[in-house]
């Protein structure tokens, strides 16, 4: 599975901003889809995750994302986004979209990922 993140860029303070994840095709068998975020001179950090069972839909957030992020996915497009309100600065930081065949409900570490792609730089003016 090939990942790729886009929609970073620069944005005021206050602003949104939208990251699409688009994998590969064959996902059929992905069932949980996150976002990381890696800040300068920070660690990684958990933001969002989505996964599948059958119809239903799970989401869980890091505690600074609640509110104010929102992740959703378009499985015919094999598409998740992140779509991010009321940025501040201390949202600047490269993300990246990650992807596992195993479900997982509620936040995620990085290990429990096995596919990544390459990030998306997000700054945050203010």
């Amino acid at each position: 599975v090939q990942l790729q993140a886009f929609g970073g860029g620069l944005v005021q303070a206050g602003g949104s901003l939208r990251l699409s994840c688009e994998a590969s095709a064959r996902t059929a068998s992905i069932y949980t889809v996150a976002w990381f975020r890696q800040a300068p001179g920070k660690e990684r950090e958990f933001v969002a995750t989505i996964s599948w069972n059958g119809e239903i839909i799970y989401t869980s957030y890091a505690d600074f994302a609640k509110g104010r992020f929102t992740i959703s996915g378009d499985t015919a497009k094999n598409t998740v986004s992140l779509q991010m309100d009321s940025l501040e600065p201390e949202d600047t930081a490269d993300y990246s979209c990650a992807a596992s065949r195993t479900r997982y409900i509620g936040k995620v570490s990085a290990n429990d990922m096995a596919y990544w792609g390459k990030g998306t730089l997000v700054t945050v003016s203010s």
